[in-house]
């Protein structure tokens, strides 16, 4: 019985690994291009793009586990009702309970690892995530370069071009600067061999100062053009958004525990909730699961998926209105858990009772 058993595990697990590893490559890919983007508009450096991805994998994984372990089953199971596999193993002497309470305890793993992803290791990572795009904030514009590419910066008002930077990126070179003059029509283009990063130590200002190049100011179809040649010429550096965002995700557990905020606390059901999805959810799976062979395999994954849509889509909608007030704490998002328990439960169970009644009702009427 226990290599049955085990093996129920082994094919529930490899499905759940092989549709974890899909969807996690397919959101991954999404916020990787958006972090692409930011870097190429020099918003952040790309340098740091896969510390970032590395740190927000745990808040990946969390909510994409529960999803991988429902369609694991549906998909494991599915196919051992398609080839008959379950009716010889009821056939051999093994319930559908015995079934069920292996794949509960299979799912006890899964919710420890998102429980503790949730609680803990994914407020970790977003705490690291914030302190990069802080330190992100608060660096010059020229550190944000990246060579061989038109940047704008200092909020829209100025195009950056370098052909190549030094590997502290203190240093440029073959700079070109589009700067519009403010207050004033036309624009500033100043055009430079070398370029490199000064810092005044009494103001702590910071100038670039650039040689050997040109400077041109003026409105683009006039002819009075002002150019300047130098050998040496200073300009101001904007620093950063020296202001610290606090990211409400990046809060630990704890500190959720310790406030009084309503977002906060909905933060706090919200990584609570996450954990429980996945015993609720296991026990629709194992009833969902069940197809006849003439059906097709994939024909109970429709229904499946909405109601596993349906299931989270409330889970938010609990949420928002226990930020907003309209739902007591200590009724939380438990409602919905208990909504969805009690489906799980009575498609798990339902049936047979009825069944049952029947037969007695039958049996009475005979009598």
């Amino acid at each position: 019985m226990s290599i049955v058993f085990r093996y129920l595990t082994r094919q529930v697990m490899v499905s759940m690994l092989a549709v974890s590893g899909v969807l996690l490559m397919v959101f991954m890919s999404g916020r990787f291009i958006k972090y692409l983007a930011d870097a190429a508009a020099g918003k952040i450096s790309g340098d740091v793009l896969f510390l970032i991805m590395a740190y927000r994998f745990p808040g990946f994984l969390e909510l994409i586990l529960p999803l991988g372990f429902f369609i694991g089953i549906l998909l494991a199971y599915g196919r051992m009702y398609l080839e008959s596999e379950m009716t010889v193993l009821y056939a051999c002497g093994v319930s559908d309970r015995q079934v069920l309470a292996q794949t509960l305890i299979g799912s006890l793993l899964v919710m420890l690892v998102v429980g503790f992803m949730s609680l803990y290791l994914s407020p970790w990572g977003m705490k690291q995530v914030e302190g990069i795009f802080n330190e992100q904030r608060n660096a010059t514009e020229f550190e944000l370069l990246a060579p061989g590419r038109f940047q704008t910066l200092s909020s829209g008002g100025r195009v950056t071009y370098t052909e190549a930077l030094s590997d502290d990126k203190r240093k440029l070179f073959g700079v070109f600067i589009a700067e519009f003059n403010r207050g004033q029509p036309g624009l500033t283009v100043i055009t430079a061999d070398v370029g490199s990063q000064l810092v005044d130590e009494n103001t702590g200002s910071r100038f670039l100062v650039l040689e050997g190049g040109s400077r041109y100011q003026g409105a683009p179809g006039r002819l009075d053009y002002q150019v300047t040649t130098f050998d040496a010429y200073g300009l101001k550096v904007e620093g950063g958004d020296a202001r610290e965002r606090r990211d409400e995700e990046a809060l630990s557990t704890l500190e959720l525990l310790e406030s009084d905020d309503p977002k906060d606390r909905a933060l706090l059901h919200w990584r609570l909730s996450l954990p429980l999805i996945v015993p609720i959810v296991t026990l629709l799976a194992v009833r969902l699961s069940r197809v006849n062979p003439r059906q097709g395999r994939f024909f109970h994954l429709l229904p499946a998926m909405l109601v596993y849509i349906l299931y989270l889509g409330l889970l938010i909608v609990a949420r928002d209105a226990l930020e907003d007030g309209k739902v007591p704490e200590w009724i939380g998002m438990l409602w919905v858990h208990a909504l969805f328990l009690a489906l799980a439960l009575w498609l798990q169970f339902g049936p047979d009772w009825l069944y049952r009644r029947r037969m007695i009702r039958e049996g009475q009427a005979h009598a």
